[in-house]
């Protein structure tokens, strides 16, 4: 018989590895509705004329495309199928396709909704989405989003808002080292504007958003063959390469693109941004105004984000931006403004497993193991078991007639960090031995004493 496989680019996460997964979606969610998002869910498929043309060719060709129900060849022209030419056959025998990302599905949603909806609208999405791409490290076919998006405003307090809500995140998981590296589409539009380039914009965004991984003396070569002169590699450079804090970067690019509106508008933007950050109380420690940032330009029209941990082998965590043509693409006449950003949840577990940084208690499912010696204990052991349950403690009972070192045994797996031990004296007395196993300490107590005990420690 053949062993089971799972098929490529597809993982089980096992309990351990799920509660680490779980520790992260809980504080992210939690931050979320802490910011006033609301919660959707969209199907695992949508019609393939939901998706397809809104990610590019490249895109399109990573759709997951699900058959037909039925006898799916029955109607196909068979000079189509003599063709031997996917993209003739496949309009006939697929009408739906697994969703790529969480953003499209929320377009439609939003389309289908619009009179229902209250705007601004502001949701969050935590799903699975499958791209057909070739299996890698970090690269999976199926993978969770965490998205949070606002529509229907134009307001830059949701732009400050999505770095709040990333540093309270990060906070919570215990993430100290990082950059919110943030830029917007009018700043990298007025570069183009002052260096000469316009009209030649996406050579120049495509080639400088490799400036971290290739270099500069990379992104010149490939400048040039995109018919850049040494004279506007020069200026482009002398832009790139200038550092200080946020506020000088400011400064600088607002006395180079005096004669430039969108480049002006871009650092207005970004200006406001920083103030109202600095009116809510924080600074902008861990943001860094990045001026070769150019991630998504077909996509965004505003303000762009992408957050890196520090001193880890992962790329990009979380990224996002400003968007003006979110429902465009379904034939929705009026303009609605967004701005959203995703968080990818399995870089964060690799890099929190890089550092070290999952908290121990994250594994732990039970708090305590209520352990006995014959069936009348156990029967004893689940008034107990009520007790502890009642008061919101996760606990257990181990199920089996079995020795006690081999109860204690199934404890210390499961990281349980609290036991009950129960037998004849205790069933009298209603007095319990109470054990932590981390430390071996053991005292007896009546099991409200350990309710206490244990959320007192909690």
């Amino acid at each position: 018989m053949e062993k089971p496989t799972l098929p490529k680019g597809t993982r089980d996460f096992g309990p351990a590895t799920m509660a680490k997964r779980q520790f992260i979606f809980d504080n992210i969610r939690k931050v979320f509705q802490a910011y006033g998002f609301q919660p959707l869910e969209t199907p695992a498929m949508e019609n393939l004329s939901t998706l397809t043309g809104k990610y590019g060719e490249e895109g399109d060709q990573l759709l997951f495309k699900i058959l037909n129900s039925g006898d799916f060849l029955k109607d196909v022209d068979n000079q189509k199928l003599e063709a031997r030419n996917s993209k003739l056959v496949t309009p006939a025998i697929s009408e739906k396709g697994l969703r790529y990302d969480l953003t499209v599905p929320f377009a439609r949603y939003v389309v289908m909704n619009r009179h229902e909806i209250g705007f601004p609208f502001k949701r969050y999405q935590i799903q699975p989405v499958w791209r057909a791409d070739r299996p890698q490290k970090g690269r999976y076919r199926e993978f969770y989003q965490c998205d949070a998006d606002v529509v229907g405003t134009n307001s830059l307090l949701c732009e400050a808002e999505i770095i709040l809500m990333i540093k309270e995140v990060f906070g919570r998981i215990g993430i100290n080292d990082y950059t919110i590296k943030i830029n917007h589409r009018g700043v990298l539009n007025g570069i183009a504007d002052v260096i000469g380039a316009t009209g030649n914009e996406t050579p120049m965004f495509v080639a400088i958003d490799k400036l971290d991984k290739i270099g500069e003396e990379k992104v010149k070569e490939e400048l040039r063959t995109k018919d850049f002169t040494e004279k506007s590699l020069t200026s482009l450079f002398e832009i790139l390469n200038v550092k200080g804090s946020n506020r000088n970067k400011l400064a600088f690019l607002f006395s180079k693109f005096e004669g430039t509106r969108s480049g002006q508008k871009g650092l207005h933007d970004l200006e406001e941004v920083f103030e109202l950050l600095e009116s809510y109380g924080t600074d902008d420690n861990h943001v860094e105004f990045d001026i070769a940032l150019a991630r998504g330009l077909s996509y965004y029209t505003g303000c762009i984000f992408e957050v890196k941990i520090n001193n880890v082998s992962i790329g990009s965590v979380s990224g996002g931006g400003r968007y003006d043509n979110l429902t465009q693409a379904f034939g929705d006449k009026e303009n609605l403004s967004g701005v959203g950003f995703s968080f990818g949840v399995d870089r964060i577990y690799d890099a929190m497993e890089e550092l070290g940084l999952f908290p121990k208690d994250a594994q732990i499912s039970s708090k305590v193991l209520l352990c006995h010696f014959d069936e009348a204990s156990l029967r004893y052991g689940l008034s107990v078991l009520s007790k502890l349950r009642a008061a919101g403690i996760a606990s257990e009972i181990y199920p089996d007639q079995a020795k006690l070192k081999k109860q204690l045994d199934f404890a210390n797996k499961k990281m349980i960090p609290y036991t009950i031990v129960i037998g004849s004296d205790e069933m009298n007395s209603g007095v319990l031995p109470f054990k932590n196993m981390g430390t071996g300490e053991q005292e007896k107590l009546e099991i409200e004493k350990i309710i206490e005990r244990i959320r007192s420690q909690a």
